[in-house]
């Protein structure tokens, strides 16, 4: 007992005493920005892809979406990976293979290769990267410190803003391919970086690594979110022109989704057992029976969500139909940037006693807000610019509040080495959370677009069923009048239906993208359901810091 009080004695000293270490901050901070800034490379390299290397909207889709997958697939694997072999190895793993996934970006010879090498090599190094950010954190930082940490982390967020800026500028002088190559020197200086972060104290356990658990959940989650992000290009019942194959004639999307979840609930129960023989697992139990772990984990979906959101709706709208620059898409991030910055490090060391469970609350409704205003920015030939600046600095507003609490209202909730474990799974949540956005608003606008121009040319009279017919068979990408045009070059018809069918698709977008947009406030506001759950107000272990402080008070009072 006497060793106990002791030792929580120690521990309340240090964690009294404790300055906040900047530099370890600093580079924990570039690494959040990196991954951002790679997402935001992605998007304004929207014109140049397609130019270039002859992109559709599909495959520019499907280059968002193979990050998240990959890194949804495998950050589990990622948090566990640092549990066993520790976190500032697991560090530089990842951040290297990010340099060598810029690289092969920078070189790709077209979109196999870009998606399938290099977008694949980038959402590997984050699955070990981004977990470590969040893993060390609870071992570097404690009490009052660790809650500005972590809001330091979500207002990288805001930071990563002048990433794209940037990137704009350079995509603008000297083309995508050395854009990426900049982004692998980043990583490669940062990996140099790494060796500036101080020793840590983590515990030298003999752990049995989890694959079973690791290949249960990568492919759960690669099957879920390969077919919900396969939806606009096979179909969601019916199969399309793109579906490789079918199931019972249907399109393989749900069918696929279906049996990656199975997968996933049969983690749950597999996972408990391992946890009880090995006492680590991929999957700890603490994760799935704490509440407020689970309302924190539906923050950072939610967070990012509201990214993919963005990252397939404006950023692409903005470039292909509103004919705007990388550099202006590049201004939008800093609107959206200064607020997430602001927000995220200004909550918890302005208000450190805010409520977690308002302060999100705060974040959906800001969220939302801002995704209804950009639905309200488009127009049926471009976009409101002062719309589309509104809406983004609202982005910011909820970005950066929800992001200010997000990972510490569950690293409250756990036990130390599950709180730093919890990074893999938070990370895994963050790129589920995008994946779905990208996928789900993906196919209501792409969807929404090809079937609408579909039925309404079949309706209409002054266009014959021939071109009907030929419409039927196409797959319409998003972009402006002119784009759809060329879409329809090879297709035999009088200038009055070709007016008619252009008139018919402008319609259709401006419909199918502000239904998008609604349609992820309306996901972003369901997140409201989950802050109840949210009881914890002050660090967990700040009761054990108590308990260390009267165990020294009572010593005193007997010498």
């Amino acid at each position: 007992m006497a060793s106990t009080a002791k030792t929580k004695q120690g521990d309340a000293s240090l964690a009294g005493k404790e300055k906040f270490l900047v530099i370890p901050i600093i580079i924990l901070i570039l690494a959040q920005m990196g991954a951002t800034g790679d997402n935001g490379a992605l998007s304004l390299s929207a014109t140049a892809l397609t130019q270039e290397l002859h992109a559709t909207t599909s495959e520019i889709q499907l280059a968002n979406m193979v990050y998240p997958l990959v890194g949804g697939a495998f950050m589990i694997a990622g948090g566990l990976m640092g549990t066993t072999i520790g976190w500032k190895r697991t560090f530089r793993i990842g951040i290297l293979l990010c340099a060598a996934g810029e690289v092969a970006l920078a070189c790709a010879p077209n979109m196999t290769v870009f998606i399938w090498v290099g977008r694949v090599l980038v959402g590997f190094g984050a699955s070990f990267m981004i977990p470590s950010v969040l893993g060390l954190i609870p071992l570097l930082y404690h009490g009052s410190n660790r809650m500005v940490a972590f809001g330091c982390i979500g207002a990288a967020s805001g930071l990563s803003a002048l990433l794209p800026l940037v990137l704009g500028v350079v995509l603008e002088a000297a083309g995508m391919h050395v854009t990426f190559l900049v982004l692998a020197a980043y990583f490669l200086i940062l990996f140099l970086a790494s060796f500036l972060l101080p020793a840590i104290n983590q515990t030298d356990e003999k752990l049995r690594f989890d694959g079973v658990g690791v290949a249960l959940a990568a492919s759960g989650l690669f099957l879920f979110l390969v077919s919900i992000s396969s939806i606009s290009s096979w179909g969601l019942i019916e199969p399309l022109s793109g579906c490789p194959f079918t199931i019972f004639g249907i399109s393989p999307a749900l069918p696929i989704a279906l049996v990656g979840l199975l997968v996933l609930i049969a983690l749950v129960p597999i996972e408990k057992r391992i946890e009880t023989k090995n006492g680590v697992a991929l999957l700890p139990r603490s994760f799935l029976k704490t509440p407020q772990v689970l309302a924190g984990l539906v923050a950072n979906a939610l967070m990012f969500f509201f990214m993919g959101a963005q990252s397939i709706l404006m950023a692409p709208y903005l470039q292909l139909v509103s004919g705007w620059t990388p550099i202006e898409v590049g201004v939008i991030s800093i609107v959206t940037g200064v607020p997430t910055f602001a927000l995220a490090l200004g909550i918890p060391k302005l208000l450190p006693k805010a409520n977690p469970r308002h302060v999100l609350q705060f974040g959906y409704l800001a969220m939302a807000a801002a995704l209804i205003i950009m639905a309200a920015s488009v127009t049926s030939d471009g976009s409101n610019a002062v719309a589309v600046y509104l809406g983004a600095f609202m982005a910011g507003v909820g970005a950066g509040a929800v992001s200010s609490h997000a990972s510490n209202v569950v690293a409250l909730a756990l036990p130390e080495r599950d709180a730093s474990q919890s990074g893999g799974i938070q990370s895994t949540m963050r790129n589920v959370g995008q994946a779905m956005g990208v996928a789900l608003l993906g196919a209501i606008l792409l969807l929404g677009i090809t079937n609408a121009i579909r039925a309404n040319a079949a309706d209409d009279t002054s266009i014959s069923p021939q071109v009907s017919d030929q419409i039927s068979t196409l797959t319409i990408d998003l972009g402006s009048n002119e784009v759809f045009e060329q879409q329809i070059a090879g297709i035999q018809m009088s200038d009055a239906e070709r007016a008619q069918l252009v008139s018919i698709e402008e319609k259709a977008r401006y419909n199918s993208v502000r239904l998008a947009y609604v349609a992820g406030a309306v996901i972003v506001l369901l997140g409201l359901a989950t802050t109840p759950w949210i009881k914890i107000t002050s660090p967990k272990r700040s009761e054990q810091e108590s308990d260390g402080e009267k165990d020294e008070k009572g010593e005193k009072d007997l010498s």
